[in-house]
């Protein structure tokens, strides 16, 4: 039994990072072991999530993962908590596009069986809340909606008449909160910035959110709430469950996963899929190593934000030289948006690695969107014909956006085919997520593995 919550919203800007935030970090403040996670593809606020609760911020993505992994990740990222809070994305019902309730945080809240907290923006509303939280709470029958907690609150005033509206809806209220400056976090081009980027700011910001929410909520009735979802039979997820494809008795491949401010993206699930697969899993900064780890066998860059750093990553000359060298040797390489920049012959008139034949930049448009994907040509990470679900965030471009070996035909918003296969390369922009994707990771050991015994690619 995990007790449990979603924290959901009408819209996104309504305050759902703050308050989950702030819930999980005084939750465990008082000395709960509180496992953090959030609905959909979003990397960056489970960083928060992960400083506020001192665990892995793990996501739900019913898209990429596929419903019935949503409850199995969730048990196997809470095992062991006293109280599991699950931030939503945008709006409480919206989802992947044209896919009805697909992906969205009432989804995700029915696959749990969790009560869902709705956070509202109270700025610019009085009476007509109560409107509103009806609505939410009638839409659908089967999302349990639990409480509200009135975000934005200007005066005791307008505290009073929110309070009188919602007194009519049946909906508690869970809590109030006034606004306060000190527990803003920064935005740019593609979100939050991450905790990587500015640690003590970002710690000072979650202590403030930490002790916003302990002045204006009702704690004892959110832990009763949670405490009320029932028991969830499915078994936890678990990631020695795939092949393991490293040798018995066989040193284990290195495999290098980029981290540091720049390559901030990266899902939990991975680097225990590796390690299950039987690889020792190195994390290395490209900011400040100017070597990749001893031994590596294979190179994991995820995301991030490299286009932040172009003249410092550019600078580490040694390294752009390692991972050039690692790649033309046939090396199993897999990067994905940031890796797949960080590739290229240059990012903004930076030079990169140059391992593909290709030039990136900043651009004014935001690709963002859910991909099926299919796999063009075999690579380290699947066979041709494979079909993988992933998604994109970015505002760069690269030209040319495919090479002689694509990586991924897209099935929309518009067909095309995506990203390099080259040797033992596989870049592209489709972010994707392992758990979701039977053998892509024991796949990728297997190529390392092959390459740490002395052999040559693998069929």
């Amino acid at each position: 039994m995990v007790a449990r919550l979603v924290i959901a919203a009408p819209s996104s800007g309504a305050g759902k990072t703050t308050v989950a935030t702030g819930l999980m970090a005084a939750f465990a403040g008082r000395g709960l072991a509180v496992s953090p996670h959030k609905v959909g593809p979003d990397y960056i606020d489970p960083g928060y999530h992960t400083l506020a609760t001192g665990r892995p911020g793990r996501n739900l993505d019913a898209y990429m993962c596929g419903t019935e992994r949503i409850a199995p990740l969730f048990l196997h990222g809470a095992r062991g908590c006293d109280l599991a809070v699950v931030e939503g994305v945008m709006g409480l019902y919206d989802g992947a596009a044209d896919q009805g309730e697909l992906a969205s945080t009432a989804q995700v809240s029915k696959l749990l069986k969790a009560p869902v907290v709705l956070v509202v923006d109270a700025s610019s509303q009085s009476r007509s809340v109560a409107a509103l939280v009806h609505g939410f709470a009638s839409w659908d029958p089967e999302v349990r909606l639990g409480g509200v907690i009135l975000n934005k609150v200007a005066t005791d005033r307008h505290e009073h008449l929110l309070r009188e509206a919602l007194g009519e809806s049946g909906v508690p209220v869970l809590g109030v909160l006034r606004r306060a400056p000190a527990v803003a976090t920064p935005s740019r081009h593609l979100g939050l910035v991450p905790v990587a980027e500015r640690q003590a700011a970002a710690v000072e910001a979650v202590a403030a959110q930490a002790e916003q929410v302990l002045a204006g909520c009702d704690m004892e009735a959110l832990l009763a709430l949670a405490r009320s979802a029932p028991e969830l039979r499915d078994e936890p997820w678990v990631p020695e469950a795939g092949e393991r494809t490293a040798a018995a008795g066989a040193p284990a491949p290195v495999v290098a996963v980029a981290g540091g401010a720049a390559f901030t993206f990266s899902y939990a699930e991975h680097a225990e899929l590796l390690s299950a697969a039987g690889a020792r899993v190195v994390t290395f900064d490209p900011l400040r190593d100017e070597s990749l780890p001893e031994g590596t066998s294979g190179l994991v860059i995820g995301g991030g934000f490299p286009e932040m750093y172009g003249a410092e990553l550019s600078a580490n000359l040694p390294l752009r030289k390692a991972v050039a060298e690692l790649a033309a040797s046939g090396a199993p390489v897999a990067a994905e948006c940031a890796g797949l920049l960080y590739l290229a012959r240059s990012l903004d008139g930076n030079p990169m690695c140059g391992v593909l034949d290709a030039e990136a930049r900043m651009s004014e448009r935001l690709t963002l969107g859910y991909r099926d994907a299919v796999a063009v040509s075999d690579s380290v990470l699947a066979p041709a014909g494979a079909r993988m679900r992933g998604h994109e965030f970015h505002r760069t471009v690269i030209e040319p956006g495919a090479g002689a070996l694509a990586a991924w035909g897209l099935r929309q918003p518009a067909r095309r085919v995506e990203g390099f296969v080259q040797g033992g390369v596989h870049a592209s922009y489709v972010h994707t997520h392992w758990a979701g994707a039977p053998g892509a990771a024991s796949r990728f050991v297997a190529h390392c593995a092959e390459r740490s015994a002395g052999g040559g690619p693998l069929a």
